[in-house]
């Protein structure tokens, strides 16, 4: 089974970029679909972005759009996302998740990583 680490996040200034990165044990990283979610203090996990097992497809949360981009190599079991133009309302720990669908329900993800902080000054 697959196990997950993230790495990348910190202190950043509104405006600033980070790029988080989530590395995973295992031969079958590519047979997952890969999600990243964040939970910000007293609110509910959300979807942030997801990318399918070869890559091919990616979906971004409306929130984000193009200020995100996920990526993932596979050769190297490490999924990527790329944060721009960063927001004090971005602030949350991050996730990155594997399952076996491409969604952008929490529930529909089996493993998950132990998160990393994000934190955008304003």
């Amino acid at each position: 089974q697959v196990q997950l680490v993230e790495s990348g996040g910190g202190l950043v200034q509104a405006g600033g970029s980070l790029r988080l990165s989530c590395a995973a044990s295992g031969r079958t990283f590519r047979g997952y679909a890969m999600g990243w979610f964040r939970q910000a203090p007293g609110k509910e996990r959300e979807f942030v972005a997801v990318i399918a097992g070869s890559g091919g497809s990616t979906y971004y949360a409306d929130s984000m759009k193009g200020r995100l981009t996920i990526s993932r190599d596979n050769a190297k079991n490490t999924l990527y996302l790329q944060m721009n133009s960063l927001k004090p309302e971005d602030t949350a720990v991050y996730y990155c998740a594997a399952g076996p669908s491409f969604s952008v329900t929490p529930r529909e993800y089996s493993i998950w990583g132990q998160g990393t902080q994000v934190t955008v000054s304003s």
